[in-house]
């Protein structure tokens, strides 16, 4: 039983600098995340700015015209999609797969948001306790400085850890909602493509 738990006891201390190193990762992208949310939070506001004044007066008589008054060049997936309606007005299987794209290329850049909301506490949980063994040996021993330095680590994981979370919980459920209007957006437009074929 004494070599499996020394198995089981280097294992577990083998495994503190990939977690360290994931961390760290994890972190320096939540930062990365944190301003193309910014950037994107931006877009949206200049985007919902164009977008409210044009689709609360659309009928079907006059979704045509929508096409005319939308911008040549926007780096908007909202406008982009919008366009790409437009343009397949008379073909609803295209505008279908259009509809499913733009919920596919929504999920995707949910995925960051998500793996950072489900990883960072897993990590800074490893990273908790991994170091918790060698400082109540360091304890036991009475080594203070090594039990110092490892509770040290323990907790500075833990904080990485759950901040990333944080970060990536907000922006998926702010994300997720501005995704779901956009959606509700286009899905009104094709249905009012539809409506004007009648």
């Amino acid at each position: 039983m004494t070599y499996i738990s020394d198995i089981l006891f280097w294992i577990s201390n083998g495994l503190l600098v990939p977690v360290v190193v994931l961390l760290i990762l994890l972190f320096v992208r939540s930062l990365v995340l944190i301003g193309n949310f910014f950037g994107q939070y931006m877009q949206i506001r200049k985007t919902d700015k164009v977008f409210t004044d044009r689709i609360a007066p659309l009928t079907s008589e006059n979704v045509g015209e929508l096409r005319a008054s939308l911008p040549e060049k926007s780096r908007s997936p909202l406008i982009m999609s919008l366009i790409s309606l437009l343009e397949n007005r008379d073909d609803r299987a295209r505008r279908q797969l259009l509809l499913s794209d733009y919920e596919v290329a929504a999920d995707k850049d949910l995925a960051v948001s998500k793996t950072l909301s489900k990883m960072g506490p897993m990590l800074g949980l490893m990273g908790t306790l991994i170091p918790m063994g060698p400082a109540l040996v360091g304890l036991s021993t009475g080594d203070i400085s090594s039990m110092a330095y490892n509770m040290q680590v323990a907790f500075a994981t833990t904080v990485v850890g759950l901040f990333s979370a944080a970060i990536g919980f907000i922006t998926q459920q702010v994300k997720q909602r501005w995704y779901l209007q956009d959606l509700n957006r286009l899905e009104f437009v094709s249905e009012l493509l539809d409506s004007s074929r009648k």
